[in-house]
């Protein structure tokens, strides 16, 4: 599956960063596949691996903020192979021709 996942902390002040880069540390040091991205990370692991990935970031985060906001967005497709979080961006260039910016 592929989890979209964006994590706010409330009450911070208008700089994030630091919180930010905790949580992505944690995501990093997970093993799983990510892409980070300016607004939002996308994981592709299974359920529970995903989802106690995300609750470690949100408990990260909420240890430093009053108030944290977790959204998140779940592409589950149980037949789909692994590595969809790079294959379905190659499948959009096939059909263009090219390259899209990342």
């Amino acid at each position: 599956m592929l989890v979209e996942f964006s994590i706010i902390p409330i009450g911070k002040g208008e700089s994030l960063g630091d919180e930010i880069a905790k949580a992505l540390d944690t995501v990093d040091k997970s093993g799983l596949p990510y892409r980070a991205t300016p607004m939002s990370t996308i994981i592709e692991g299974e359920w529970d691996e995903v989802m106690d990935l995300i609750n470690r970031c949100h408990r990260e985060v909420l240890a430093t903020a009053p108030r944290v906001v977790t959204t998140i967005s779940i592409d589950d497709r149980p037949s789909g192979p692994p590595g969809r979080i790079t294959s379905k961006l190659a499948s959009v260039e096939e059909r263009l021709g090219r390259e899209v910016r990342k």
